[in-house]
């Protein structure tokens, strides 16, 4: 196909330059020809490349894309304007990001600031979540495909290899190999699975390595054969590419990179906690070791992936149902040990039915806080001492098989900081007493649970007291029925 001519209109839309030509599509400016249908951003046209060379997958991808994109909604993607005739000129309009993709970046930023690395990875994860939340797993993430906004987000490009729970895989249907972009792809991707969360993870593990290390874990095979050393090929430790890498972000990124997607972080949003939350990334071999491991050890994972056996995967919203990130609001103030002791059996019965859930441990001082000492005032102080308290509660819980951290925030609006944390971090549901920090639940009066519970993005789970204080003290009597807490959704 030749490149359309600047000032040609098609379907009411003006086309203007060419700002890319790539194997699979060109992507022009565009505007309307009528201002009065002028959206309020800048538009561009996506036309797939359709030569006689071309191979299949180009159409094939492009029809994936139509199909997809148009149902994506939220700040991680372009919004979707128009679509043309796939008979007579097969286009997407979309709107324009003026951002650099992470390709550029990483190329003006070889071996990048650790710092700024974390938080560009967590910006793709929450990225990536918000497409499983859709249920959308992209399967092409790489550098090219992500646009570093200039607000700190990510947003995503090119659909073309995704696939929507809801809609007939084309790919998988038209295309017997494993499709996707060789140094990014997952292993379970290259044995015919798609649709799994964790494929994304991976990926993302993939650039974070890139990212820190100037070098991908897997090289860039050309081959089947090649591809399929990540199933059990552990790469070399970013420690011994680069010294000053710390521990949590090997082990963070090594752990995306696990060969069987159960090892890897279960979400983007759990991943994006990690990266947020580095000091309270637990740190296990993976993050200590500077060399790979020997020929026994490869051997042994050459055949445990030559026997393992890769299983479709259940609806994206269904796997982070599983995995949701939990918040208890503990109070350090005016409650009675019987809350304190609600709270503690609500967040394990939630725990108990949430094998993959993580738990965020989360109390809220006034910035006022006074003490009787200058020393005792300062912020260090103050933190350490409300967080050894919320430890040694969160110590008494059954945290099994279940990740858990504990947060000081210091804000003088309680609510407000208790929603804040749940948005940034992707919390799925809180869990709260009924009458907190010093508040008494009190009609028409606007305490913190109800602001909470009216304001949050998520569930709200508000614990009465279950038990009497004589009950805790040990007190013989007949064990009541557990109330039913109240529950808000917003």
């Amino acid at each position: 196909m030749k490149l359309l001519t600047p000032g040609a209109e098609i379907d009411g839309f003006i086309v203007h330059e060419c700002i890319h030509a790539g194997g699979m599509a060109h992507i022009y400016r565009v505007s309307y020809a009528q201002s009065s249908r002028d959206p309020g951003f800048p538009l561009v046209m996506k036309i797939p490349r359709m030569a006689s060379g071309d191979g299949a997958e180009n159409i094939v991808s492009f029809e994936v894309e139509l199909q997809i994109h148009p149902t994506l909604s939220g700040s991680h993607v372009p919004r979707f304007v128009a679509a043309g005739d796939l008979v007579r000129l097969p286009y997407i309009v979309m709107e324009y990001i003026d951002a650099p993709t992470l390709e550029q970046w990483m190329n003006a930023h070889p071996r990048g600031d650790i710092e700024k690395i974390a938080r560009i990875g967590t910006a793709i994860a929450l990225a990536a979540h918000s497409l499983h939340q859709q249920n959308v797993c992209h399967l092409d993430l790489k550098p090219a495909n992500v646009l570093l906004k200039p607000d700190g987000t990510a947003a995503l490009l090119d659909f073309g290899l995704s696939c929507h729970a809801h809609y007939p895989d084309l790919l998988a249907e038209e295309m017997r190999n494993a499709v996707g972009s060789p140094a990014w792809i997952a292993p379970e991707q290259i044995v015919g699975v798609r649709g799994d969360v964790r494929s994304d993870i991976f990926a993302i593990g993939v650039m974070l390595y890139e990212m820190v290390t100037g070098e991908l874990p897997f090289g860039a095979p050309t081959t089947r054969g090649g591809m399929r050393q990540r199933l059990w090929m552990m790469p070399t430790p970013p420690r011994r590419l680069r010294e000053d890498v710390p521990t949590w972000l090997q082990e963070i990124i090594l752990r995306c990179l696990e060969p069987e997607a159960a090892q890897r972080y279960p979400s983007g949003a759990h991943l994006a906690f990690d990266l947020s939350h580095p000091e309270h990334v637990p740190i296990t071999d993976r993050g200590e070791r500077t060399s790979a491991p020997g020929a026994c050890a490869q051997l042994k994972r050459w055949i445990k992936a030559a026997g393992m056996q890769y299983r479709p995967s259940p609806l994206p919203t269904e796997q982070l149902a599983e995995v949701p990130i939990l918040m208890v609001a503990v109070p350090h103030r005016d409650v009675s040990d019987a809350t304190m002791y609600s709270l503690r059996q609500a967040v394990n019965r939630s725990l108990g039915i949430r094998p993959g859930a993580r738990l965020a441990c989360v109390t809220v001082i006034s910035p006022s806080a006074s003490s009787t000492s200058q020393h005792e005032r300062s912020e260090t102080t103050l933190h350490r001492k409300h967080l050894a308290r919320l430890k040694q509660w969160s110590s008494t819980l059954n945290l099994a098989q279940h990740s858990a951290s504990c947060h000081v925030l210091e804000s003088g609006d309680v609510a407000q900081a208790i929603i804040r944390y749940a948005r940034g971090n992707q919390v799925t549901m809180i869990i709260m007493g009924a009458a907190t920090h010093g508040l008494q639940m009190q009609r028409f009066v606007d305490t913190v649970p109800i602001r909470v519970a009216r304001d949050a993005p998520c569930t709200v789970i508000l614990v009465k007291q279950q038990l009497p204080f004589q009950a805790l003290a040990g007190t013989p009597r007949a064990t009541p029925a557990p109330s039913t807490p109240d529950t808000s959704t917003p």
